[in-house]
């Protein structure tokens, strides 16, 4: 096999498991000595009766660790910096552990079961997990410098961790994202995403599932695979085209950069992937944030690293399945080399996208960057 799975636990009862692909590395045996007291516990879900949505309040996590030096990062390596950090080993190749703040946690503080009071105040405990995804060891590296075998075992942990969350009772949706740039609200440097288990069904993802429920029932075909089809058929958003993915830009972008990436085969999440389209995954997406940070370049034409939220977009773990369609939606709130997009009024007040950047260029300046 070409990857060795650990499980381990930190101080406080965390768990942390280990993705090596390494031939012959380390057996994963190292303790966290941390003196780090009782785990965090889950805030609460409130139910915002005005849009009949939830929203998750989470008071523990205004205490969480904010931009530190390098060598107080805790997501290196023990031993590289001048504290310990989340990781007890002094090598790893990927790692995901469950984050020390958590918005959604497997224990909750509050009283088990649901606050209700009439239909409009409502409120539970916030029962769930919020993992940490550490995609290399090197502190200065990013996710576009991964080689196409290490992206290969994030995706695979992705879909480790998209299988078995996704069993849990509580969970209903499973969100693999990764946010890069302060310019996005990141907190800490080293290359990472998270990944969310989420105890309801979050706004987009309910919006997905009702259009592509409505679909289905209307032409007995997937959403998702219609608006790709539709997408290759213009060929004038399309990005990039091979064997098992395509990345386009959508025809009703939001956001001054927007790309998805779908895979031909319908499949309704990163478990369901096989080894072949893994593989041309790591490929395709890698070409693709290798074009992103290409996108914008400085006046002597130096490339600029683009601050972006990739999120792949999943079946729901309890429902809709048959009608859901995997893609990953790559998103930067950068409209210009030093200009920032702010979700301002329209966004912010009433959700009413503008985008100042036509799909048809952003689409356009992507395959004039490939390499």
């Amino acid at each position: 096999m070409r990857l060795r799975r650990t499980s381990r636990r930190l101080a406080d009862g965390r768990e942390i498991i280990y993705f090596d692909d390494t031939p012959g590395a380390p057996e994963r045996t190292a303790e966290d000595t941390r003196p780090l007291g009782e785990r965090a516990a889950s805030g609460e879900i409130r139910f915002d009766a005005l849009v009949g949505d939830w929203v998750a309040v989470a008071g523990h996590r205004s205490n969480r660790t904010f931009l530190p030096p390098k060598d107080e990062c805790p997501l290196c390596p023990t031993g590289t910096g001048s504290v310990p950090s989340e990781v007890p080993e002094s090598t790893y190749d990927v790692v995901v552990f469950e984050n020390r703040f958590p918005s959604y946690a497997p224990v909750s503080a509050h009283t088990p079961g649901e606050l209700r009071i009439g239909d409009l105040i409502q409120s539970r405990p916030a029962l769930g997990r919020c993992e940490v995804v550490c995609f290399t060891s090197d502190h200065e590296s990013t996710f576009a410098d991964l080689t196409p075998e290490r992206a290969r075992t994030v995706i695979d942990a992705w879909a480790d961790r998209t299988a078995e969350l996704g069993a849990v009772p509580e969970v209903q949706q499973v969100f693999c994202f990764e946010n890069r740039g302060q310019e996005i609200g990141v907190t800490l440097h080293h290359p990472h995403g998270q990944i969310y288990a989420y105890p309801y069904l979050p706004d987009r993802s309910g919006s997905i599932l009702a259009q592509a429920t409505e679909h289905h029932a209307r032409t007995g075909r997937l959403l998702g695979a219609d608006i790709l089809a539709a997408e290759l058929h213009a060929k004038e958003r399309v990005v990039i085209d091979t064997e098992h993915w395509t990345a386009y830009v959508p025809y009703a972008a939001r956001w001054p950069v927007e790309v998805h990436l779908a895979p031909r085969r319908d499949v309704p999440d990163l478990v369901a992937l096989t080894d072949d389209e893994r593989d041309d995954l790591a490929r395709v997406y890698l070409d693709l944030l290798g074009r992103l940070d290409r996108y914008y370049v400085t006046k002597d034409g130096s490339p600029i690293r683009l601050p972006y939220i990739a999120g792949w977009h999943q079946a729901p773990a309890k429902q809709g399945r048959d009608v859901s369609r995997l893609h990953l939606q790559v998103m930067s709130v950068l409209r210009s080399p030093k200009k920032l997009k702010y979700l301002a009024g329209s966004e912010s007040g009433v959700g009413g996208w503008v985008n100042d950047i036509p799909p048809e260029r952003i689409a356009a300046r992507l395959r004039e960057v490939a390499q």
